[in-house]
């Protein structure tokens, strides 16, 4: 479910792929994500979970991945 925190139009490919490593191959949890991309790219979100799950949504579906299915879940 897309709780609307990410616009999938400004995620780009190397953007998607930082995503996926960080919940993918480094285990960060969807808090950690929002952190990490708050830390990077700046948002106003932070740590929000909702926002690092929309995160991690937009760029699997960015790289034509399934979040709900490994490697994302």
């Amino acid at each position: 479910m897309a709780h609307n925190t990410v616009d999938p139009a400004t995620i780009t490919p190397e953007m998607a792929a930082q995503i996926r490593t960080w919940r993918c191959d480094e285990d960060y949890s969807w808090r950690a994500v929002a952190q990490a991309a708050t830390d990077l790219w700046g948002s106003d979100w932070g740590s929000n979970q909702l926002y690092g799950e929309d995160l991690c949504m937009a760029a699997a579906k960015l790289l034509g991945e399934n979040v709900d299915r490994e490697p994302w879940n």
